[in-house]
């Protein structure tokens, strides 16, 4: 699996943590299921910055200030399944949650 020290770990948290929350932006921001429902074009372009600069962020020379170092393809992989079981568990909730709360 992935054998990460301390500073990999930590930009591995750091990379999931902003990429999970703001994807799950376009899932908490309608009712509907969110592939049904498109974001406006400045919101998914925002959101696909925030995801792109956090992705790039451990290769830039920023990276060693902020005690980040690059991620191997296979942590950004496994990040992204992690990622994605989030939106998927997140858009079963609120599913749930519409029905039993009617808003």
């Amino acid at each position: 699996m992935v054998h990460a020290d301390e500073r990999m770990f930590q930009t591995g948290w750091f990379v999931e943590s902003v990429v999970s929350a703001a994807s799950i932006v376009l899932v908490v921001r309608t009712r509907r299921p969110f592939f049904r429902s498109p974001p406006s074009l400045p919101l998914l372009f925002a959101t696909l910055g925030v995801i792109a600069a956090t992705c790039i962020l451990p290769w830039t020379p920023l990276a060693p200030l902020l005690g980040f170092v690059p991620l191997p393809g296979r942590v950004y992989a496994l990040l992204a399944v992690v990622v994605i079981l989030y939106i998927f568990s997140a858009e079963l909730l609120k599913r749930w949650f519409y029905r039993r709360i009617h808003l």
